[in-house]
């Protein structure tokens, strides 16, 4: 995990010089694992983010705004009552464990001065933030309730008394001694690092390795840690040492050492797509020549980039997932009904035997003696013989009324049965084209938009805790082909809608998959007429659409393309369906402009 405690040492030191003394003003809680507090400090308005999440649970200051819920969380407006108004005394670390612990001096309803402690335990899916009385030990509340049946040994749950997570036995950096790491020397990279992290404690894997490359290259790996323990000491250690030399003895060669930094910036560690795959506060040195490098002057800047875009991909697909699979009910259900509504359509035509089997008894009354279960009669239509079943319990001619009934409601059916299909076949459609925006959805917020377009089409119920999505917030993504054309493409279909009836004008060309569910895409040609378009100003445009379809993953994509004066929407479809006409098609292979 990238959040060790080396880095969250150096998050408490940069936390505690800007918010000791700041006073809590607002608490939000925007996702039911994160928490928002808006602060007031000597520096001015600071935001603090923590999160117990599973997967990136995180303390760190952010400047990011977040939506937060119509109703706020019980353990928010718990936070509220107990926090606001509250001053931060300090902000400390469990020796190098990846726990913070926040003193806050707040009054209670009687006016007197009262001492909570706020607890962000970081350790992956055992992550979380609990609220502590600190005259009596006991937990307030915590934002993960963790009973018996999940831990037996732990129990997080108000009215108990907190304790700190078992101890895995291993030696925090600052007590470290020599003698601990003769062995890792020896070892291979491999054993080494499993050895450093076994013996030291808040140490990742990548740092770990590290200090092993490092501590090979100068024969002394506890040099390399005494360099690190220096550097991420406070500032009280650190005036009490007359200089780095003597406060680490063993070093005899620092301009190795200093090849991990010194605990004050933040390295990023990008791919070549330019997405974040590695972070920390010193440098990484298996990670400097296979990935590029951005460095951060402050720690909580880097860790929210890294965050920002690590996580947010996950969040928007853990999100997208979920709705994905809500859509994906409900198409299953419209496949099954148009399957039955088929195979009832097909029941309904062949109604039209009971027809031929009426006429045939009432114009040969005289020859049924009513007394077989079947007849076999001529056919007036072609000749042919015909065996017409009988229901001895009746007359022939109430046999006739029976077949004349059925047939009536096998043509009752048909017609029915068609106008279902056809609604069926409408809502099918949509719920595709919806589909397809999820499944290339690159913000938590379109997932969200296109919940509410869901909800609000009758698709999907209303959450309790849903976000309030404030219209005319989002707007369709822009590009630039060859540098002078303009293009806009829907994200999702109420954006479609918008797009192709309020944002252009008759002469602006209408791109659309063809058969493929996909994003209403808008060429904008300033008046020009197809004719005086450039083709590929028309190709480039065919690909952008093609790429914000079904079809983004396949070659040759067949692109409608049409002026706006063509595109028309029939009266009652549902958000993003349109008919055509006067259209022509170019294949193209999807592409986003250079």
């Amino acid at each position: 995990m990238a959040f060790d405690g080396i880095v969250t040492r150096a998050v408490v030191n940069q936390l505690s010089q800007l918010l000791t003394g700041a006073k809590i003003e607002k608490v939000y809680q925007p996702e039911q694992d994160q928490l928002i507090f808006l602060m007031h400090s000597k520096e001015g308005k600071k935001k603090l983010f923590l999160s117990s999440s599973s997967s990136h649970a995180r303390i760190h200051l952010t400047e990011e705004s977040f939506e937060n819920p119509v109703q706020p969380p019980a353990f928010c407006m718990l936070l509220r009552k107990h926090l606001g108004g509250g001053r931060i005394k300090s902000i400390s670390q469990k020796d190098t464990e990846r726990i913070v612990e926040i003193d806050i001096q707040t009054t209670n309803e009687l006016g007197f001065s009262t001492n909570k402690k706020l607890i962000i335990e970081i350790m992956g899916k055992h992550s979380n933030i609990i609220l502590i009385d600190v005259e009596s030990g006991k937990i307030i509340d915590c934002i993960k309730h963790i009973s018996i049946d999940v831990n037996r040994i732990r129990q997080l749950l108000p009215g108990k008394m907190y304790e700190y997570p078992p101890s895995q036995g291993k030696t925090c950096l600052f007590n470290v001694e020599p003698p601990l790491l003769d062995d890792c020397l020896s070892l291979p990279l491999d054993l080494s690092k499993k050895e450093l992290m076994n013996k030291v404690e808040g140490l990742s894997p990548n740092l770990a390795e590290s200090i092993c490359l490092i501590g090979k290259k100068v024969g002394n790996i506890y040099q390399t840690l005494a360099d690190i323990s220096y550097s991420i000491s406070d500032n009280t250690k650190k005036a009490d040492t007359n200089s780095k030399s003597d406060y680490i003895s063993c070093s005899t060669n620092f301009d190795e050492v200093n090849l991990l930094g010194d605990g004050t910036s933040c390295f990023v560690y990008l791919d070549d797509a330019g997405k974040p795959c590695e972070f920390h506060v010193f440098k990484l040195i298996n990670f400097q020549e296979a990935c590029n490098v951005q460095e951060f002057d402050s720690v909580s800047n880097g860790i929210e980039f890294y965050y920002k875009n690590k996580s947010e991909s996950n969040r928007v697909k853990q999100k997208s997932s979920d709705l994905e699979r809500a859509v994906k009910a409900v198409l299953d259900k419209l496949y099954l009904k148009k399957q039955r509504l088929l195979e009832d359509i097909v029941k309904a035509e062949a109604g039209e035997r009971y027809r031929l089997y009426g006429e045939l008894i009432n114009a040969n009354l005289y020859m049924i003696d009513g007394k077989s279960s079947s007849v076999n009669l001529i056919s007036y239509y072609d000749g042919s013989e015909v065996a017409v079943p009988l229901d001895v319990r009746y007359s022939p001619a109430k046999n006739a009324q029976i077949y004349f009934k059925k047939y009536g409601k096998a043509k009752t059916a048909l017609k029915e049965k068609a106008l279902q299909l056809e609604e069926t076949d409408i809502d099918i459609s949509y719920l595709e084209s919806v589909d397809a925006f999820i499944e290339n959805a690159g913000s938590v917020e379109e997932t969200e938009l296109l919940r509410a377009e869901l909800i609000e089409n009758g698709f999907l119920r209303k959450r309790k805790n849903s976000f309030t999505l404030k219209k005319g917030k989002t707007k369709p993504m822009e590009f630039k082909i060859l540098g002078k054309y303009r293009v806009l493409v829907g994200k999702t279909n109420i954006e479609n809608d918008l797009l192709t009836f309020k944002m252009t004008s008759n002469k602006d060309l209408w791109f659309h998959t063809k058969d493929i569910p996909g994003s209403h895409v808008v060429l904008f040609t300033e008046g020009l007429s197809l004719d005086e378009l450039e083709p590929e100003a028309i190709y480039q445009t065919a690909s952008l659409a093609a790429y914000f379809s079904k079809g983004r993953n396949s070659e040759n994509v067949p692109v409608d393309y049409v002026p706006i004066k063509y595109v028309k929407k029939p009266a009652g479809a549902k958000p993003g369906m349109v008919i055509f006409t006067n259209n022509r098609t170019v294949w193209v292979n999807p592409k986003l402009p250079d």
